[in-house]
């Protein structure tokens, strides 16, 4: 058996006595003081993630605009230098290969952040385009090794960091970055996340991690901060119905039928990989529709479980991600089910093992935050 990748935040995990699993290949923790507690010291105050797995490949040099706006599915052009943007990487049929963030670093200078499990993938799509690709080639180099990458979620995230950094953190908005020093050490302060609430995205150098992760735990201790696992990091990401590479995106799912038809400029000059497949869904319709659901009884739907209709007779889709949702106490999952059937209210059922247990379809995102504040 391959040995298991770990961060260089590894030691950090097993000093809080984090318990450490098995994700794509990645040895990370998926809980510490377990996912309730670290779910709501998010929604209530702040949480810190160990996100180093992620990938980071860098398109740099002249066409790099270009290129970027060749390989996602959103418009790079409308980004101002440390600005953001949430994409896709999509293949001809319009299947996404996977989602990220782009971050622009400068005229021709682009970070791509990517999922763990498909960096290497990615790596090897963007290189095959550079192929294909008619106008000036960029550089493109998988600069993983290179950055380790904290998450700091939650309503008192700022206050936390700004004890830390002299960079005015009013001045980043949401979407936005700057380059800075966190305890000293250099780091690029984005304010993106996948919780739902304010925070921060840190990108410093792997030797510098384990010395901002003790400050944050330490000038975050009297507010609540909890270092939090992957457990939590899912549940967080339901609550708001952000969707999962491997669960709600697929190479078999289009972005207008998973709800990302406002990441995908058709009309953008100079087209997109899977354009073409993505403008003929476009105009015969999606016959599938991501929806959420919520509970009407017990029972926690899980990826794969098989969904039919009010007759219970007719199976009309899959369940794509559950959880028990700790902010709302009941069960919540997300599925893919075909078209006629996304109304809110729509009374649908869940195969739970042997039995059909009965749920709603409801609005998303799951939590109002602002009415929750």
């Amino acid at each position: 058996m391959s040995m298991l990748k770990r961060t260089s935040l590894f030691e950090e995990h097993q000093r809080l006595g984090g318990k450490m699993v098995d994700f794509g290949g990645w040895e990370l923790p998926v809980q510490y003081s377990g996912v309730t507690q670290e779910h709501l010291a998010v929604r209530n105050a702040c949480g810190i993630f160990d996100v180093s797995h992620m990938g980071e490949l860098l398109v740099k040099g002249p066409g790099a605009l270009e290129f970027v706006n060749f390989v996602t599915t959103n418009d790079a052009s409308t980004l101002s230098v440390f600005q953001a943007q949430y994409s896709a990487f999509c293949n001809e049929s319009g299947g996404i290969i996977d989602d990220l963030v782009v971050y622009r670093l400068g005229q021709e200078e682009f970070l791509l952040v990517v999922n763990a499990s498909n960096t290497e993938r990615d790596f090897q799509h963007l290189t095959n385009s550079l192929a294909r690709f008619s106008g000036i080639r960029p550089d493109v180099t998988n600069e993983s090794a290179n950055y380790a990458q904290i998450a700091l979620q939650g309503p008192k995230a700022a206050e936390v960091l700004q004890k830390l950094t002299q960079t005015d953190l009013k001045k980043i908005s949401t979407y936005w970055s700057a380059e800075g020093l966190v305890l000293g050490e250099k780091a690029l302060i984005a304010r993106t996340g996948y919780t739902g609430e304010d925070g921060f995205e840190l990108y410093l150098s792997p030797s510098s991690s384990q010395k901002v992760w003790r400050g944050l735990l330490e000038k975050g201790a009297d507010v609540g901060l909890l270092p939090c696992g992957l457990g939590a990091r899912d549940t967080l990401r339901l609550e708001m119905k952000y969707s999962l590479y491997g669960h709600e995106l697929s190479d078999e799912t289009n972005p207008l039928e998973v709800g990302l038809g406002w990441i995908t400029k058709l009309s953008k000059p100079g087209g997109f990989i899977g354009k073409g497949s993505i403008s003929d869904l476009k105009l015969q319709g999606p016959k599938r529709a991501l929806v959420g659901i919520a509970s009407l009884g017990r029972g926690i739907p899980r990826q794969g479980y098989l969904v039919y209709d009010s007759s219970k007779s007719k199976h009309i889709g899959t369940v794509t991600s559950g959880t028990q949702s700790p902010s709302l106490k009941k069960a919540i999952g997300v599925c893919l089910i075909e078209k006629g059937f996304e109304t809110t209210g729509t009374r649908v059922w869940v195969q739970i093992r042997e039995d059909l247990h009965e749920f709603e379809v409801c609005k998303t995102p799951f939590l109002d935050l602002k009415k929750e504040k």
